[in-house]
């Protein structure tokens, strides 16, 4: 058993992964002096930092100068998608409806005229031929698509996508690094290694050297210059990195198999939706929703019960807003919970969430007189 035992919230941070805490632990006394500055402790942050950016690069088929790390998932998505619009005479941005709330967030601080949503279907994806036409609309500088959706799982087409020239793709692959193959055409993509079991607050940002990006918040230009980078906890995000992508066939086969008796589970349930792509899918993650029950009341009994999940947009769960996901596939935005295996959740774990699910949701209708 694992500390984390009962916790199915990895989507939205992965418990530390073994070699992200060595490793952390070791460079802690290596990794301490400010990588830019020239004396000895300097130049041996810089080679530490270094080849983390090697190390990821590497796990992501770019370069290592094509790599930089940022504060924050949140961080590198602002800084790569704006960056992209900054460098172009354009300023519209073009993007999935179910994207994450910090691409969102980016297209209304952009505020131009020339963004336009692409509607996805009733399982999150969007038609490449509708992205396509959209970005053959005057003033679209970028196009902005995530590999993954992470909310709902469903894996949107990138690769199939036949944009314009001049018209650049930017890829938010948070929810995929280090769990399916990525995208192959992208000019920026974005991550965050908590998602994969490295450490919080380590942003991932690689920018391909064809594409034109320019830094769009005050600071130097260049991918090593976003800003002091916790040296130690970047090398640990690339250990993590490393370590997940040389067991991801093994784990995802595993967690496919273990979201599947979930489904199955979830749908046995009296008017309860499954919601996403039941194939084409992240392999850790489901989403569904109950009607006549809260999700709020279903996080609590379940928590109660030894199991974290999440409820609510899973941008913003601390409020319980409904999910512009759901709402966007045209599925049921209230008593929604995503559950989202560790890389280590086990068998035993996912018969006991079943049962408890069961018993929760009847418990909390039987207690409303339905």
């Amino acid at each position: 058993m694992t500390s984390a035992r009962g916790y199915l919230d990895s989507a939205s941070a992965e418990p530390l992964h073994p070699a992200a805490r060595e490793t952390l632990l070791a460079a802690l006394e290596r990794g301490y002096a400010d990588p830019r500055r020239l004396h000895r402790a300097g130049r041996e942050a810089r080679l530490l930092l270094d080849n983390a950016r090697a190390v990821v690069a590497e796990c992501l088929g770019a370069r290592a100068d094509e790599v930089g790390f940022a504060a924050s998932g949140t961080d590198a998505v602002h800084r790569g998608l704006l960056g992209l619009v900054r460098a172009r005479s354009a300023t519209g941005i073009v993007h999935g409806a179910v994207e994450h709330s910090s691409v969102l967030h980016a297209v209304a601080w952009q505020d131009s005229p020339g963004h336009a949503v692409v509607p996805v279907d009733a399982l999150g994806r969007v038609e490449p031929a509708a992205v396509d036409a959209a970005a053959r609309r005057a003033g679209v500088a970028v196009v902005a698509l995530q590999a993954a959706n992470q909310e709902v799982g469903t894996v949107q087409p990138v690769d199939q996508l036949d944009l314009p020239d001049g018209v650049p793709l930017f890829v938010d692959a948070a929810a995929s690094v280090g769990r399916l193959p990525l995208p192959t055409r992208w000019s920026a993509l974005a991550a965050s290694a908590h998602k994969w079991g490295g450490p919080a607050g380590v942003g991932v940002l690689a920018v391909r050297r064809s594409a034109r990006w320019t830094t769009p918040f005050p600071g130097d230009d260049g991918l090593d210059q976003l800003g002091e980078a916790a040296v130690p906890a970047a090398l640990a995000a690339a250990a993590a990195l490393q370590a997940v992508l040389a067991e991801r066939e093994e784990t995802a086969a595993r967690q496919h198999r273990l979201v599947d008796r979930i489904r199955a589970a979830a749908a046995a349930l009296p008017d309860t939706e499954v919601v996403g792509d039941p194939v084409d899918r992240l392999p850790h993650l489901v989403t569904f929703s109950c009607l006549y029950v809260g999700g709020d009341e279903l996080v609590t009994g379940l928590d109660r019960r030894g199991f974290g999940v999440a409820s609510g947009s899973a941008c913003t769960a601390s409020t319980l807003e409904p999910s512009h996901v759901l709402a966007a596939m045209g599925a049921l935005t209230h008593g929604n919970v995503r559950v989202s295996l560790r890389r280590d959740t086990t068998d035993d774990e996912v018969d006991e969430f079943c049962a408890a699910l069961t018993d929760v949701v009847s418990d909390i209708r039987a207690g409303t007189g339905l």
